[in-house]
């Protein structure tokens, strides 16, 4: 049975029929490089995936939603009204929250819904779940309410809801990736100004394989906060000593080796190397899709995940042991962490005719070094958050 009857079975017994339904999808993403430097001012190069979340919509006369998940079925149908936005903890916070910014910005959103969701992102693995939602429900808000709202602002709102009202010091990437995505292409974003353009990814006999360690990112939250306060702090020593930049990125390595001797402290310096690199990394991965150099820009994935590894140090065993094995593994072009690091996932390029090969032996080795069970997903470069049609 195909998720859209599943669903739709589901809607009739949560919510009862509804003649007027719509269907909604809004994908996950992953980063195929560039960590850790949109807060330096740096590049990011994700690219939306082919699985994500659904949902079944039905708008109502009132101001009420109602919601249902089914990846969260014990915690029932949960009810609010626009009249009161309270954070309550539970995962429809994310819808409540963009609710709260469109009333916030001053649009009218006077008509509630019923909706169903279901998504098959894995939690936790680092692929935007959380964004997806977000976006997903702005969608929604917007076709429910014939709003003039654009797809840059829908993710402009989902990043201020997870700020805000979830209270997350989240980028924008995730939100943007998920909203402006587009088949066969990844997205060079400037997290600074917005600006940016579409690369088509012309993968022929490759595919992206994301790999899950199934390590919960426990350390993620407390350590992104100690290297962003070391490259803060290097970015003042910089600009003291005169160097003119706005930020870390605005640097290109050469131009680093002129000045690091100005960042005082020798954590910090490793740090700023990492940031200036995979700037660099990610700029020069564009021109070797643009030439259709795969193997290039495998290359660049390796070396993004030993800057790291070794430079910003929030790989963490599992995740090393993981991309170590893929690197060993016969037909694969590149492998590296993505997304925040200490667990969730890794992302590699692999010839498709080694896939099976490939999960075996990555699969089997990683448990062997780690004792935990690794998951895998075959992920295609899918289109951006949107209404499927009407039911």
């Amino acid at each position: 049975m195909e998720i859209q009857e599943i669903m739709l079975k589901k809607f009739v017994e949560v919510f009862g029929d509804k003649e007027n339904k719509e269907l909604f999808f809004t994908p996950g993403r992953v980063n195929l490089i560039g960590e850790h430097i949109d807060y330096n001012g740096g590049f990011v190069f994700p690219c939306a995936l082919s699985f994500g979340t659904y949902a079944i919509c039905s708008k109502r006369e009132d101001n009420i939603f109602r919601m249902y998940s089914m990846n969260f079925e014990k915690d029932g149908v949960v009810e609010f009204s626009t009249d009161k936005l309270v954070k309550a903890d539970v995962w429809a916070d994310y819808c409540k929250g963009i609710v709260d910014i469109f009333i916030k910005k001053g649009y009218e959103v006077k008509n509630g819904a019923d909706i169903l969701f279901f998504g098959n992102i894995p939690n936790g693995a680092g692929l935007s779940s959380s964004a997806s939602l977000e976006v997903l429900m702005g969608t929604m808000v917007r076709d429910l309410n014939e709003l003039d709202v654009d797809m840059v602002e829908i993710v402009k709102i989902g990043q201020m809801a997870e700020n805000q009202f979830i209270g997350v010091s989240c980028g924008i990437m995730d939100q943007f990736a998920v909203g402006m995505g587009k088949e066969d292409q990844a997205i060079l974003l400037d997290c600074n100004t917005l600006d940016y353009k579409y690369v088509p990814i012309k993968l022929e006999d490759v595919s992206i394989v994301i790999m899950n360690t199934n390590k919960r990112r426990g350390l993620a939250d407390s350590k992104y906060n100690e290297r962003r306060a070391s490259c803060e702090a290097a970015l003042k020593d910089l600009q003291d000593a005169g160097v003119e930049i706005k930020n870390i990125c605005d640097l290109n390595m050469e131009e680093f080796d002129k000045v690091k001797h100005f960042i005082k402290s020798d954590e910090a310096l490793v740090r700023v190397r990492h940031a200036v690199s995979e700037n660099v990394r990610v700029l020069e991965s564009v021109e070797s899709l643009k030439a259709n150099d795969i193997a290039k820009f495998g290359k660049l994935m390796n070396e993004s995940h030993i800057s790291l590894r070794d430079d910003y140090e929030v790989t963490g065993k599992e995740l090393d042991s993981i991309v170590a094995a893929a690197w060993d593994a016969e037909g694969v072009i590149g492998a590296r962490m993505t997304g925040a690091g200490f667990g969730g996932c890794a992302v590699s390029l692999v010839k498709n005719s080694s896939i099976d090969s490939f999960i075996k032996y990555v699969g089997e080795r990683y448990t062997k070094e780690t004792g935990l069970k690794a998951d895998f997903y075959i992920a295609n470069v899918g289109e951006g958050s949107r209404k499927l049609g009407d039911l």
